[in-house]
C-alpha cells in the first residue's frame, strides 16, 4: 500500500467513516478509495485529494505521498531545448568581432516579445528567447535590471509548459540578481505557482506567506507596484490555501488582497510587465478559481456572469484559465454542449498554450464521460491536447 493509501485509510478508521461513507461525503467513487487503500493505486490526482482531505477535516498534503506534478508533453523539451541550454549553461563569450548588444536593444527585443508572449505564441518565443537571453548576459552589470525581466519571463514560460528543471534554473538566477523586495516578490509569486503545479502545497503556502509579510505596504502611501505586488502574493497564498483544504485562510488573504485591489480603484496592467497584473477584477477572477477548487459550479458560473468583459483582458493566460473554470462549471451541472463550444473557443484562440494545461484534458474528459456520443470535434480536440479516449 502507498503512503497516500495509508494516510487515508488511517484518518478515515480515526474519524469512524466506512469507504462508503467517506465515498459519499467527498464526492469521490468507492471504487478509488478502495484501490488506494488497497494499494492498487499509488496516488490520484490533486482534485480527488483535495476532496477526500476535506471530507476528513486535514490539510490536502496529509494525505500526499510526495508531489504529484506531471511532466511535460510530448515534444515541449525539445521545442524548449535552446532556452534551457541558454539558462544553464555558462555565458557565451563574444568574440572581438562581434558586435556588442546594448542594454537598449535587449530592453527593446523584451518589449517586441510581451505581445508575443500575450499571444501564447510559443515557437516564436523558443525562437527568440536564447539569442536574448545570451545578450543578456553579455551586459554585465549594467544589465541587472533587464536581465532579471527576461529570466522571470523565461520562468513563467518554463512553469506554464511544465519545465520544471529550467523553471527553477530561471527562478533562482532571476531572485539571486534581483535589485530589491519587489523585485525578488515578482519571482518568488511565480515560484509559488511552480510549486502548486508540482503539488507541493504546504511549500507554496509557507513561501506564499513569508513574502506577503515581508512586503506588505502602507497603505495610505503604497505605490501601485507595491500594492500589486503584495496583492498577487495573497492570492497565491489564498489559491494554495484553498487546494490544501485550508479554505479559512484562504477566505483571510482574498479579504486581504480585496483591501489591496479597493486601494488600487482599478486594474493595474502595465503593458510592459503583465506579469504584475492585479486589481478588483484579478481578485474575482481568484474568488471564481476557488469555487470551482471546492466544487461549487453554481458558485463559478454566478460568480463568472459578473467579470466585466473589459475584465478579463490584461493577461490572456488568466482570462483563459478562467474560462476553464467556467467551462468546468457548465460540465459539472450538465450543460455539455455550452461546456464544449466554450472549451472550443480557448483551443481557437490560444491553441499552443490548451495542451500544457491538465485541467483542460480533465475538462474534456468529464464532457465526454456526459455525452452520449463523441463527436469528430470531440476527437480531434482530445488529440491536440494529448487525452487519451
Amino acid at each position: 500500500m502507498s503512503e497516500t493509501g495509508k494516510n487515508v485509510k488511517e484518518i478515515r478508521k480515526r474519524r469512524g467513516l466506512t469507504q462508503g461513507e467517506l465515498s459519499k461525503a467527498s464526492g469521490v467513487s468507492l471504487s478509488i478509495i478502495r484501490k488506494l487503500e488497497q494499494g492498487e493505486r499509488s496516488s490520484a490526482r490533486l482534485e480527488t485529494l483535495r476532496k477526500l482531505a476535506a471530507s476528513l477535516r486535514v490539510p490536502t498534503m496529509r494525505l500526499v505521498n510526495g508531489p504529484t506534478e506531471e511532466g511535460p508533453v510530448k515534444g515541449t523539451e525539445e521545442q524548449w531545448d535552446g532556452v534551457r541550454r541558454s539558462l544553464e549553461r555558462p555565458p557565451v563569450i563574444p568574440e572581438l568581432d562581434d558586435d556588442m548588444p546594448t542594454v537598449e536593444g535587449v530592453r527593446a527585443s523584451l518589449a517586441a516579445a510581451m505581445p508575443v508572449y500575450k499571444a501564447h505564441n510559443y515557437a516564436t518565443l523558443a525562437s527568440v528567447l536564447p539569442p536574448m537571453l545570451r545578450d543578456a548576459e553579455a551586459l554585465g552589470d549594467e544589465g541587472r535590471a533587464v536581465r532579471v525581466r527576461l529570466l522571470q519571463l523565461a520562468g513563467v514560460l518554463m512553469v506554464q509548459t511544465r519545465l520544471y528543471n529550467a523553471a527553477e534554473t530561471a527562478l533562482d538566477r532571476a531572485l539571486d540578481e534581483a535589485g530589491d523586495r519587489l523585485e525578488g516578490a515578482a519571482t518568488i509569486n511565480t515560484h509559488c505557482w511552480m510549486l502548486m503545479r508540482q503539488g507541493r502545497l504546504d511549500s507554496a503556502l509557507d513561501l506564499a506567506v513569508k513574502w506577503a509579510d515581508e512586503t506588505e505596504p502602507r497603505m495610505s502611501r503604497a505605490t501601485p507596484t507595491e500594492l500589486s505586488t503584495w496583492g498577487r502574493l495573497l492570492l497565491k497564498m489564498s489559491s494554495a490555501a484553498v487546494r490544501n483544504s485550508q479554505q479559512g485562510q484562504a477566505a483571510d488573504a482574498i479579504r486581504l488582497a480585496q483591501g489591496a485591489a479597493a486601494t488600487l480603484g482599478r486594474e493595474y496592467a502595465p503593458e510592459t510587465d503583465p506579469l504584475r497584473t492585479f486589481g478588483p477584477t484579478t481578485v474575482h477572477l481568484m474568488r471564481t478559481e476557488n469555487a470551482s477548487v471546492i466544487d461549487r459550479p453554481d458558485v463559478v458560473l454566478h460568480l463568472a456572469d459578473r467579470v466585466p468583459a473589459s475584465g478579463l483582458r490584461p493577461v490572456k493566460g488568466e482570462r483563459h484559465r478562467h474560462l476553464l473554470d467556467v467551462v468546468d462549471a457548465y460540465a459539472k451541472t450538465r450543460q455539455y454542449t455550452e461546456a464544449f463550444s466554450k472549451l472550443a473557443s480557448i483551443q481557437a484562440a490560444s491553441p499552443e498554450w490548451l495542451p500544457h494545461q491538465t485541467y483542460a484534458r480533465t475538462v474534456l474528459g468529464r464532457i465526454i464521460a456526459g455525452r452520449r456520443t463523441l463527436t469528430p470535434e470531440m476527437r480531434s480536440m482530445a488529440a491536440n491536447i494529448h487525452l487519451e479516449i
